[in-house]
């Protein structure tokens, strides 16, 4: 204290590196702000003297210390799938993710460096192979995942064992449920994993994949009505219901699901069904190579007939990721060589 009675404060000509005052920031500075706040606080409400308002200023001015000496950790969040808000106090940096196609968006967004797990068959891009493998989707790994201790977790609502979610949110894991049902879910899917692995690439290549999509809308919106066929698996015979994303990737071309008002999102239909729909195209996305070959016999079928039997590459069409842009492009062309050539540019509406 000076004779007047005020707390006379150093002068500092130069802030220290709280980087090269490790225990300054650790230990110093907490324990000093400890100390003096009680008193600053009581001196304040008791009555406003000069030596009060003096130290204050110190209470401050240590508060900023610590503020500095603190790594900022910015908070980012966003809302799944599923409508769950997912909160992080900093972008993730350990991810682990639970199906091929949010593999592919985790990548696309820029988030790969900061996987540290992937379901089977993440196969895309090749940098994928060389991450751990937690499991099938049908089943993962839940003390693998565990062990990787993530601070996200990238789940597929309709793919994933609904209870081994559960069971990693209960554990304290965020957990962002994935279930893309239209393109343009795609596009907003990038933009959240960006922003939840702090990745500006995710808002790059949103907005890349919804310039191609608008491109593929404007140059078929008006063509004319094709029949379509899509065929996933073979034995039993299987498709997709209109709800499912490649549905809205054969309407944007201007193809008609035959079943996709069927109420399972992947419904089984019979031959006979298919032989009396007769579709004008059909499409085969799984592995069987005979699986278009298969359909050849059937020779009333205008698919038949006119050569518009096609394969489909599942692992790139039926992934809901950023390269359905270059599928859904090949498939409005090969729907277009099925449309009878007086009918190419214009749409028939009664």
């Amino acid at each position: 204290m000076s004779g007047s009675g005020l707390l006379r404060l150093p002068r500092l000509t130069r802030v220290p590196s709280m980087s090269r005052l490790p225990w300054l920031r650790r230990a110093v500075l907490p324990a000093i702000f400890r100390s003096i706040f009680p008193s600053v606080l009581h001196s304040v409400l008791r009555w406003s003297t000069p030596q009060a308002a003096q130290l204050v200023a110190l209470a401050v001015v240590l508060s900023g210390a610590l503020m500095l000496a603190t790594p900022a950790r910015a908070e980012v969040s966003a809302i799944d799938d599923s409508g769950h808000l997912i909160v992080l106090r900093k972008p993730a940096t350990r991810i682990v993710s639970l199906a091929p196609h949010t593999t592919e968006l985790l990548f696309a967004a820029g988030a790969g460096a900061r996987v540290v797990g992937v379901s089977a068959y993440s196969d895309y891009p090749a940098e994928a192979r060389q991450r751990p493998s937690i499991g099938d989707a049908m089943r993962v790994d839940l003390e693998r995942i565990i062990a990787l201790k993530p601070d996200l977790i990238i789940g597929w609502r309709s793919g994933n064992h609904a209870a081994q979610l559960a069971r990693l949110r209960a554990l304290g894991f965020a957990v962002f449920d994935s279930e893309p049902r239209r393109l343009d879910d795609i596009a907003s899917t990038l933009e959240r994993l960006g922003t939840l692995s702090g990745s500006a690439q995710g808002s790059s290549a949103a907005a890349n994949f919804r310039t191609a999509l608008q491109a593929l809308r404007e140059r078929y919106a008006k063509r004319a009505p094709v029949t379509v066929f899509y065929q996933i698996w073979a034995s039993p015979l299987m498709t997709l219901n209109d709800t499912h994303i490649v549905s809205e990737a054969i309407r944007l071309c201007g193809g008609i699901n035959l079943f996709g008002k069927l109420v399972p999102l992947v419904p089984a239909v019979s031959r006979e069904a298919v032989l009396k729909a007769n579709p004008q195209a059909i499409f085969v996305s799984d592995e069987d190579p005979q699986g278009v070959d298969r359909w050849r016999t059937f020779g009333r079928l205008d698919a038949v007939r006119n050569h518009r039997l096609y394969r489909v590459d599942g692992s790139v069409m039926n992934r809901a990721g950023p390269r359905m842009a270059d599928a859904t492009a090949r498939l409005c062309e090969q729907i277009d060589n099925a449309r009878p050539n007086d009918s190419k540019n214009l749409r028939r509406m009664k």
